[in-house]
């Protein structure tokens, strides 16, 4: 992997070893060109080597802004593969910028294991804030911005019903999150329905599509307003699903804490545990994390 050996003026502040170089995570749009830092633009034009996910998306950015530079593809089919030699350059002092093919690295795209790699080998590692379609989403969605929690993409099969059932749970016994995913758009009705039946049609969603585009749209509604919308407009784009954290009533937190201090009043905390889980729709791991930490508060208090 031969890169350029030009002379590298890092574009970012602090002070880092000038025995190795450096890894910089860089953001970049997720739709329109424009939105991406000066900051970021400079670390493009002055790297030895540009990181990417697709050469032929991260071509069409640097052509935009006139820049030429190697591009090197480092993807999930050949990132471990990679690593050795990426971190034989770094430690050689040469600058490497990561980029995805849109947003901020690393997020539900390829870098954590090089960064991980880098950590380690005592490199450098910084990154240049930008664009990101969760965030742009959950300030859009109109649904309760923190705490909030991203989950990447959902997984497809029986393992998507499990995946929202084993959230489900965690609400009943206390979990208050607005819940994030990035959706592909042939997916989302399977995804929406398995939601639906796992959450509830009247649970409260959002859905941003082709955010910072020409087309953006961000739908809000229930789970049952967004599949009949859906249904009747097939969606396109990239998109983003959010689910709006459950009403009080639902989680279930109240009557769990009250079943198990009147269990934990004259039972152990496994026996407490056994006890309430035959009696509600909770995973006995979680009834018995519950029993712990209110067994701690107790004889703390």
């Amino acid at each position: 992997m031969a890169m350029s050996d030009k002379p590298y003026t890092s574009p970012v502040n602090g002070s880092f070893p000038s025995s190795t170089g450096q890894l910089i995570l860089v953001a970049t749009p997720i739709g329109n060109l424009t939105d991406i830092s000066q900051r970021a633009l400079e670390a493009l034009k002055t790297a030895n080597a540009i990181l990417c996910e697709d050469t032929r998306v991260t071509t069409k950015l640097l052509r935009h802004y006139g820049i030429n530079n190697q591009l090197i593809p480092l993807h999930d089919h050949n990132e471990q593969e990679r690593i050795p030699t990426v971190i034989e350059q770094l430690q050689q002092g040469q600058c490497l910028a990561l980029v995805s093919d849109a947003g901020t690295p690393i997020v539900s795209d390829p870098g954590y294991r090089l960064v991980r790699a880098a950590q380690e080998a005592e490199i450098a590692v910084t990154s240049l804030p930008g664009a990101n379609a969760a965030i742009t989403a959950l300030t859009l969605s109109g649904l309760p911005p923190h705490p909030f929690m991203f989950l990447g993409f959902p997984p497809r099969g029986e393992a998507r019903r499990q995946h929202f059932a084993a959230l489900r749970a965690m609400e009943q016994a206390g979990l208050t999150a607005t819940l994030l995913w990035y959706e592909s758009p042939h997916r989302l009705l399977d995804t929406l329905h398995t939601q639906q039946q796992v959450f509830g049609a009247d649970r409260a969603a959002a859905i941003g599509r082709e955010l910072t585009k020409h087309f953006e749209e961000m739908r809000r509604g229930t789970i049952a307003e967004l599949i009949a919308h859906f249904e009747a407009n097939p969606p396109r784009g990239e998109i983003t699903l959010l689910l709006g954290p459950p009403e009080a009533a639902e989680t279930g937190a109240l009557e769990l804490d009250r079943a198990l201090e009147d269990a934990l009043k004259t039972h152990s905390v496994k026996d407490a545990a056994s006890l309430v889980a035959g009696i509600v729709t909770l995973p006995k791991r979680t009834v018995y994390q519950r029993a712990l930490e209110l067994a701690k508060r107790k004889k703390s208090s």
